[in-house]
Order: structure tokens, then C-alpha cells, then sequence
């Protein structure tokens, strides 16, 4: 399938950008001659000793970069990188002192805050001289429980400049879920906050505060942060406030190895108890300069936005641009606030170069029929970020048409597995429609097959066949690395197995066509859920949909479920409309056998749809964990459904 070409870069911004700048640094270096992304990426994956210790250099990480670039290569879930290095995470997002904006922060009301770097460091001087007092030594756990506000950022670089390990989660999250992550973590801080506001609602969780803290022994202190201004004192006892009080004292970040730990994050727990995935300080951080500088070309100065909240790994993705000198924009609320236009308001008013979202958010966009192109003058914004979901080629047209005509769009892909990119933009390549840009430099991903051998123009599991640094340093509490080892290298063996189903192109691009383990099966034939959604979802009475493999006289039949406008019931006649669509745009197998409506479709509290989740409804076995969901009661409706039992 040929994709047309949407975007290029001039030969003007090509040479401009730190991605050819530092190219032409690994031809003077290594005596090449590199001409293109696809040379260079050949390269990084053929020489990764060569090409990691450039990048550090090359983005001037602060530290101390040992003469041991990687141990125990030959073995991937045992490799460690820069096993003699010393650096703190902190210190190299601090890199500023002076009176340029580091933070901006917007919430739905309009309310507007700043940070100057200045600011910034001595508030993160003070919050860390009092964790200190407390008793916060290097490897100790401090959770956030927290919108995306300053105070969540500050909270974090306070942690790590003292080498302590930062975890968190939004305050969306019931306490039940809170307490099934931090309760395995064993945090000896929580800071969080008294409420939060979202669709134009104020939400206390005084009391959801209360119940973790309580549940979880190991917490010795709680901060309170206001958001609401609620009367009386923290039900903590300490607020935020109190903590910032009186001259600041000097900040002094901790020396810690390169694989010390720096986060943990959790998966989604749609299947049993989240795994809480350890990130190192080292890999993390050199990681997203990579992606930050080199493949988002972020230059010191620029304002950089991602639409996330603390549960989401894109948060840490996007505060770690403070390390290429970019100004953030925090936006906490939600994106549809109002006239559902605050976050192109934000876009215009702040001048934002990088604007980040989910590709559910712009689909939302495209079935509103929302024209920021219409609106917008948008003269700074010059990339668009999408991830989350697959972003189908009508999701390019739209960004292209209604959104900006001279804008890269780079669809990317990774996951809080590795907290980064596997996939993702670069400014020397086109973008073409429906395609992610390429593979990230530094990082073997190819596509294998059923009997794990490469191929291209088929689809496949996408896996990576090298050790890189972003890998997980383990799973918190898993000493043996059974856990670690089953999760990503039980397929196929010392390779990377991420579990995304994928297609790499003539352009040598990327297209996504869901998670390996939703993938359905009729026939045996494997068929990528992404494929359904796209030409369902562009009918006008379906607002979205979710699609399963259900058990079937010794076979597997397709079964699709939707969403329809308010209003709107389902009829033969327009499950008729949905089989032709599905026949027309892909194959008889792609056919649903059965075309069931329900009033709402099951998320994770970052907005991805649960399709195993459904799945396990429709086959009577249990959910193992209905926490992770944001609406686990809309299960209910795919429960015992008649329409499904003949």
C-alpha cells in the first residue's frame, strides 16, 4: 500500500536541525559518509557503543562517563549500560538558573502560573532540604498523588536530587488503585493534593488521601498541595506551603550510578496486579535527550506541551525536556473544557513548538468537526505529537487540513515498558499518511513473524533484536528477574518482544495496527483491531467502538461493539452499513460476525480502550483487576449479552 506524502522538511530546517548537526558529528568522528535518517539509523544499531557515548556527549549530559560503555551484551535482560558512570537526573534537568520561564501552567479555568528557572531551583531547594530533615536517603521511594501542576515537577526533582525513586499517579485514581501501586512500592512520603478540578467540577479526595495513607505503613509524612482552597488546616498537618518557607537553602544533588533507579511506573493492571516497572536514572535521561533533541529537535528556549496527567509516562517524557533548556506547559483539566477549545487556545497563547496528545483526542476532534485551521493562527507550532492509540491515516488528513498545513506530525509509539520511544519522528524524513516517521536511533526494532524471522511489508511483532539503555532496570520486587524475563523475552529468545502488531514500509516507516495480544484470529488468520476501528469509526452515527474475538464452534468469530451518537439506536440496516464498510475497506474475514451496541466502551484511567478486559466479560472469566478502569461499571453491558449467545 503506497501512502501519500503529507510533509517534508526544507532543505533549509533539515540542515538547521540537531539531528543533521549531529550526523555530520559521527562523520568527522568515525570518518563516514552519512547522507540520510536511514544511513544514520543503520549505523546506531550496527555501532550502539559507538553511538550511545556520542549522544551523551553530544547532548552534554552532566556527570562522569566511565571508560565501560555496556556489561553482558550477549544476554539482553542482563545487559547494563555505562556500568562506571555517575550522574544525577536532577542536576541535568537543572542545567539553568536565571530568569527565563521554565514552567507554565494552565488549568481549565483559565488561571495561569509561572516558574523562572530561578524560582524553580530554590523551590526545589527547599522541598529537598525538607525531605532530607525527614529522613529521605538515596533508593528511598517518595509517591506523588497529584495533578499536573509546578508542584508535582518540583516534588519530583526535589526526590532525585537526593537519588531517592519517584512514583506517582493522578488523583482521578480511587484509592483502591492507589494503594494496589504504592502499596507494593512502599513509599515513606506522599505528597498530594486536597482535590482537583475537571470538566468544570471541583473534586475533594481529602478522604481518598486519607484511606492510602493509612493503608500504606511504610508513609512517615504526608504534604498536602491546595488546589482547592478547602477551609482548615492539611489533614496532613503539613502543607505545601510550609515547606517553601525562609531563605532557601543551597542545593546539592547526589551522585548515583547510572543504573541506580530513578522512577517506577505501572502497567495498566487490566489483567491481575499492575507491574511496577523500574526505570534507571541513566538510560532514562540519556534516552530522552536523544528523543527530545534529535528526533523532536527541541532547541533551548522552546515551549514544549504534552496533554498527560502524573499516571501517564508521558508526563515524565515531557518533563524531562527541561534537560534540552524547553520551557514546559503544564495543562492540568480536560481538553474539552467549555467550547472544547482550551487546548488550541493554549497552543496560540503560550506559542507553543511542540504540541503533544493521544490520537483519541484528535479522532474526537475530526467526529466534532473542530477546524482549529479555522480558528487558530498558529505560527510557532511546528510538530505534533501523537501517541496512545493507533492514529489512522484519516487522523493524518485531519491534522493536515483542519489543524495545520505545514506542521510535522510524528506518530510515536513506545510505552511506560521502556518509558520512551520505539518509533517515533525525526525532521530529515517525510511524513507520509498513516505511517509513524521510523524507528528510534539506537534501538534494532524490526518485525518478526510467526517463526521469529525479520520481514518487511507484512505484519508482525514488533520486537528489538540489541540491548539499549531505556530498558526497565527490573521489576520492584522481582529479584530473580523471573517476572522481567517472562514479560518481554519468553517469545522469542534475547529479543524484545513488545507486543504491538506492526508493518514496516518501503519508507522504512511504521504502521500500527494494535496490540499483538487483541489481535483477533478468524480462521486463523491474525487481523489488527486498528484495522476495524478506522473504517467504523468514520461512519457518522458511530461516535467509537470496540472489537473482540469471541469462542465459536471450535473458531473464533469477530465481534464489534459501538458507541453511537445520543440518540441513535442500533438497527439492521445499519449493521448492514458497518459489514459493508468493513468488507469494502478490508476483507470478508474483517466481517463482524456480530454487531452489538452499548452505551459506553471501558478505558484504563489513560484513556485506552480494554479490549482483553471485554474479552474475559464476554467469555464469563473474571477481570482481574477492575481498579485500573475509569468506568469498570460499563462491564456490565457487555456481560450475558443474548445477541451473543447464538
Amino acid at each position: 500500500m503506497n501512502s501519500a506524502c503529507l510533509w517534508q522538511p526544507s532543505p533549509e530546517s533539515l540542515r538547521h536541525s540537531n539531528m543533521y548537526h549531529f550526523m555530520q558529528q559521527v562523520n568527522r568522528f568515525h570518518d563516514l559518509q552519512l547522507q540520510d535518517y536511514s544511513e544514520l539509523w543503520q549505523w546506531s544499531v550496527e555501532k550502539t557503543t559507538r553511538f550511545w557515548p556520542l549522544v551523551w556527549q553530544h547532548c552534554g549530559v552532566v556527570g562522569r562517563l566511565g571508560d565501560i560503555v555496556a556489561e553482558n551484551r550477549q544476554e539482553m535482560a542482563r545487559t547494563r549500560w555505562f556500568p562506571d558512570s555517575r550522574l544525577n537526573f536532577a542536576e541535568n534537568l537543572l542545567r539553568r538558573d536565571d530568569e527565563a520561564l521554565a514552567i507554565i501552567s494552565r488549568l481549565e479555568d483559565g488561571s495561569r502560573r509561572t516558574l523562572t528557572w530561578h524560582q524553580l531551583t530554590r523551590q526545589v531547594a527547599h522541598v529537598a532540604h525538607w525531605l532530607q530533615s525527614v529522613g529521605v536517603e538515596p533508593g528511598d521511594v517518595v509517591a506523588g498523588y497529584l495533578p499536573n501542576v509546578p508542584e508535582a515537577v518540583i516534588a519530583m526533582l526535589a526526590t532525585t536530587s537526593l537519588g531517592a525513586v519517584w512514583t506517582s499517579t493522578s488523583p482521578d485514581f480511587g484509592a483502591a488503585s492507589v494503594i494496589e501501586r504504592f502499596g507494593q512500592t512502599r513509599p515513606v512520603v506522599l505528597f498530594a493534593c486536597d482535590g482537583y478540578r475537571y470538566g468544570g467540577k471541583a473534586i475533594p479526595i481529602r478522604d481518598k488521601v486519607a484511606e492510602v495513607a493509612t493503608a500504606i505503613d511504610s508513609v512517615r509524612q504526608v504534604v498536602e498541595i491546595p488546589q482547592l482552597g478547602l477551609a482548615g488546616p492539611p489533614a496532613s498537618g503539613i502543607g505545601w506551603h510550609s515547606l517553601l518557607q525562609g531563605e532557601a537553602p543551597p542545593l546539592r544533588f547526589v551522585e548515583r550510578a547510572f543504573n541506580d533507579p530513578l522512577y517506577i511506573l505501572y502497567s495498566s493492571g487490566t489483567t491481575g496486579q499492575p507491574k511496577c516497572i523500574v526505570h534507571g536514572i541513566g538510560g532514562t535521561l540519556l534516552q530522552h535527550l536523544k528523543e527530545h533533541q534529535l528526533h523532536c529537535d527541541i532547541k533551548p528556549g522552546e515551549r514544549v506541551f504534552y496533554f498527560t496527567t502524573c499516571g501517564w509516562m508521558m508526563w515524565h517524557w515531557l518533563v524531562s525536556a527541561l534537560a534540552s533548556g524547553a520551557t514546559l506547559v503544564l495543562y492540568d483539566g480536560s481538553p474539552f473544557h467549555g467550547d472544547g477549545k482550551v487546548l488550541w487556545d493554549l497552543a496560540r497563547d503560550e506559542q507553543i513548538a511542540l504540541f503533544g496528545t493521544s490520537a483519541k483526542y484528535l479522532d474526537a476532534l475530526h467526529k466534532q468537526g473542530y477546524a482549529p485551521i479555522k480558528t487558530h493562527s498558529l505560527p510557532q507550532l511546528r510538530l505534533i505529537c501523537s501517541t496512545g492509540s493507533v492514529l489512522s491515516p484519516e487522523g493524518f488528513d485531519y491534522v493536515y487540513q483542519q489543524i495545520k498545513a505545514d506542521v510535522q506530525l510524528a506518530s510515536i509509539s513506545g510505552g511506560t515498558d521502556i518509558c520512551s520511544c520505539f518509533v517515533l519522528g525525526n525532521p530529515m524524513s517525510p511524513v507520509y499518511r498513516g505511517e509513524s516517521q521510523g524507528r528510534g536511533l539506537g534501538l534494532a526494532v524490526q518485525v518478526f513473524n510467526e517463526a521469529g524471522q525479520p520481514v518487511q511489508g507484512e505484519k508482525g511483532e514488533l520486537v528489538c533484536t540489541k540491548p539499549f539503555p531505556a530498558q526497565p532496570i527490573g521489576f520492584w520486587g522481582d529479584e530473580s528477574g523471573e517476572k522481567y524475563h517472562a514479560a518481554y523475552f519468553e517469545r522469542f529468545d534475547n529479543v524484545w518482544c513488545h507486543g504491538d502488531w506492526i508493518e514496516l514500509t518501503e519508507h522504512g516507516g511504521i504502521r500500527f495496527y494494535g496490540r499483538s495480544d487483541a489481535t483477533l484470529n478468524p480462521g486463523g488468520v491474525r487481523i489488527g483491531t486498528s484495522e476495524i476501528y478506522r473504517y467504523v469509526e468514520q461512519l457518522d452515527e458511530v461516535e467509537e467502538s470496540i472489537v473482540i474475538g469471541q469462542q465459536w464452534q471450535q473458531d473464533e468469530r469477530v465481534v464489534l461493539f459501538v458507541r453511537l451518537r445520543d440518540g441513535l439506536t442500533l438497527d439492521d440496516p445499519l449493521r448492514e452499513r458497518i459489514r459493508q464498510q468493513v468488507r469494502h475497506h478490508c476483507t470478508p474475514r474483517h466481517v463482524p460476525a456480530r454487531i452489538v451496541q452499548v452505551s459506553a466502551i471501558p478505558r484504563t484511567k489513560s484513556g485506552k480502550i480494554v479490549e482483553l478486559a471485554v474479552r474475559e466479560v464476554v467469555h464469563h472469566r473474571p477481570v482481574k483487576n477492575t481498579h485500573a478502569l475509569a468506568n469498570p461499571e460499563v462491564l456490565e453491558e457487555f456481560r450475558d449479552r443474548e445477541e451473543l449467545a447464538s
